[in-house]
């Protein structure tokens, strides 16, 4: 009844995300390729974090 009053739980991770690539992609233009590299994979992580909420969201 009241699910729309309900947070989205991946909600902050998505922000995280974006955050890390836009964080990323400023590191790459400036040639720092290993952070870089680092952000992305810390993007990778919390994309995958929210892929798994998103599957136990649908087995309920």
């Amino acid at each position: 009844m009241f699910s729309f009053l309900k947070s989205d739980p991946t909600k902050k991770l998505r922000q995280q995300r974006a955050a890390l690539l836009e964080k990323a992609m400023h590191a790459q233009r400036n040639g720092d390729i290993r952070t870089y590299s680092r952000l992305s994979t810390e993007a990778e992580e919390a994309y995958k974090k929210i892929q798994e909420i998103e599957a136990s969201e649908e087995r309920k």
